[in-house]
């Protein structure tokens, strides 16, 4: 592919990731050009490529855009495309770079001019008469864009701060191929089936209101299907020698001051006063559990000691940034923090990489891992962190797994490893994270007593399985499309009544089941069976539909109608042994 780079100069590269990130830059700069033609009062902002496509910030004043809008905006892209445009790119020195920007009355482009370093030189992009101020590289000219699709729109605030304006953003995605184009619309299209808000409506899960954005209410169904997850997290870590502790929801400022939270984070935490002091709603878990730890004295013989926690935290969000259970302002963390020796990090961190890789494999999940080093805003000495992220490398390499390193991304307070999960439909998830870190018990003072009884610091570990349990449910949701397996559905089994001959029938098989602790539901209405059917395998997505009818009676038995459409005849206690396994299982 030849390319446009902001020296002026056409080079070829035939790296695929970087075509495509080309072809999504010189994107989202043939959109914007579109947007100009369309709406001439648009004032631009930032429009980079992304992992999937491209989107432009755009400053429309009062204006709201449509659907009709956004088909435009693709629609006269086309019509750029098919114009093709030679693709120029020229520098300029930085006061005639603001001088041009203010001519065309980009104001946001003279503001991030303005955050350049004073001797920088400012390069910029034009097909016809579009000009954008941009690094580059670019495509030569517009018709090398070959596959594109506008998608939709959000809020965004300009730099990501709320304390400026809201601007409008225009997202789209491109390919190298039509080909690929229709694949990726062909997936969207199966995701938004799956989409995790209307199916949890459609199942009665959960719901979100007006009076509270971002902080989810759980219906009944929703809580069986959210403490059944607990129960399965409960089991496995009672197993690996964890206790369970609770931790005040609000703690005092000087908390968050000793941790380091206020300084790194302070922007996302919700305050109050009390007393004349300000205190915290816990964005996080750890100093809780640092101060459970710090509560009584400990020898090296109680190490390792596995601290779980389930606990609700908050963190402010912005309103534009949330998505049903994916991103929201409250949410249940499974936390665990471990207090350890320094010759105890390796087997540690090897037993943590075990159970998430136990937790994944129980859904079907493959994932792969991420080491993220230290970032620039971070707490500690240089030694720390060395031996933090090796220890966190051993630990890999010891279990034989490949990981890709992250540079710069850990927490504030240590290298962390991130396992990113694959869904049924490919997408990836960040959700378990295992993070080392020397600060914390530095910061808190904490101390065991060794061998020679003398006072030395422990290391600890963060880590989550699930990450957010809300979050995770909202994967599950789609992971499965609703159609989750029998021992997690909020109903396992509906009793589908064909005619009131067999009332009494069905009522002993609700019973039955009920009696062996399967959650089932009794379907006694006057409707057809045929609307009953439907109604439980593609609204309730129920595992097991118990049809029961006059033949059903007479011979004692029930006919089995499974999620995929086949039906199979047996005893009831062959149906109550079988569902039983599968719940017990956990299958």
């Amino acid at each position: 592919m030849k390319i446009m780079q902001n020296n002026g100069v056409v080079a070829e590269i035939d790296n695929k990731e970087e075509e495509l990130h080309i072809i999504r830059h010189t994107a989202a700069h043939i959109m914007a050009q579109a947007i100009r033609r369309l709406f001439p009062e648009a004032i631009f902002a930032y429009g980079p490529a992304t992992e999937k496509g491209f989107y432009y910030d755009v400053d429309l004043g009062e204006r709201k855009l449509t659907d009709e809008d956004l088909a435009n905006i693709e629609k006269e892209m086309k019509k750029i495309v098919k114009e093709n445009l030679p693709i120029k790119a020229y520098a300029l020195p930085r006061e005639e770079a603001i001088k041009l920007m203010e001519q065309r009355g980009e104001k946001y482009k003279v503001e991030h001019i303005g955050d350049l370093a004073p001797d920088a030189t400012i390069t910029f992009y034009q097909q016809g008469d579009y000009i954008d101020m941009c690094v580059g590289p670019h495509l030569c000219y517009t018709k090398a864009l070959k596959a594109f699709k506008v998608t939709q729109q959000s809020g965004a605030y300009w730099k990501n701060d709320k304390n400026n304006k809201m601007l409008t953003r225009i997202n789209g995605v491109a390919f190298a191929s039509q080909d690929e184009l229709d694949a990726y619309l062909k997936l969207m299209e199966e995701a938004e089936k799956r989409d995790h808000r209307r199916i949890g409506k459609e199942m009665g899960l959960f719901m979100i209101c007006e009076e509270g954005p971002g902080f989810p209410f759980f219906l009944p169904k929703g809580m069986v299907l959210k403490n059944t997850l607990i129960d399965y997290w409960r089991d496995i870590h009672t197993r690996d020698g964890y206790v369970e502790v609770q931790t005040p929801m609000i703690m005092n400022r000087k908390l968050w001051e000793t941790s380091g939270h206020w300084d790194h984070y302070k922007d996302n935490m919700y305050s109050t006063l009390i007393d004349d002091e300000t205190y915290c709603i816990k964005p996080m878990n750890c100093p809780g559990g640092v101060m459970v730890y710090r509560s009584r004295p400990h020898s090296y013989r109680e190490l390792p000691m596995r601290v779980g926690e389930l606990g609700l935290v908050h963190r402010h969000e912005l309103k534009g940034a949330l998505h049903g259970l994916f991103r929201v302002r409250c949410f249940t963390q499974d936390d665990a923090h471990i207090f350890m020796r320094k010759d105890q990090i390796t087997n540690e961190i090897m037993g943590v990489v075990h159970l998430i890789n136990e937790v994944y494999s129980k859904f079907g999940f493959k994932y792969f891992i991420e080491l993220s080093t230290r970032p620039e805003n971070s707490m500690g000495s240089d030694e720390d962190w060395e031996a933090a992220t090796n220890g966190l490398k051993g630990a890999l390499e010891a279990l034989g797994l490949d990981y890709i390193v992250n540079e710069g991304d850990g927490a504030f307070y240590g290298p962390k490893i991130d396992f990113h999960l694959e869904d049924s439909l490919g997408r990836t998830w960040q959700c378990g994270t295992i993070q080392l870190d020397f600060q914390m018990p530095i910061n808190f003072e904490l101390e065991y007593t060794d061998e020679n009884n003398e006072k030395q610091r422990p290391i600890m570990i963060h880590r989550v399985c699930f990450g957010s349990i809300e979050r995770f449910i909202g994967i599950l949701t789609e992971h499965f499309a609703g159609k989750f397996p029998t021992w997690l559905a909020p109903v396992q089994a509906k009793v589908l009544l064909v005619s009131e001959k067999s009332a009494e029938y069905a009522n002993g098989v609700y019973e039955a089941l009920k009696n062996a602790k399967v959650r089932v539901e009794l379907d006694n209405r006057n409707e057809k069976i045929g609307y009953m059917i439907r109604e439980a395998q593609m609204v309730d997505r129920v595992p097991y539909m118990v049809i029961v009818g006059q033949k059903e009676a007479e011979e004692g038995t029930v006919s089995i109608r499974m999620r995929d459409g086949s039906t199979v005849s047996m005893t009831l206690d062959e149906f109550v042994s079988k569902i039983k396994t599968e719940i017990s299982d956990r299958i």
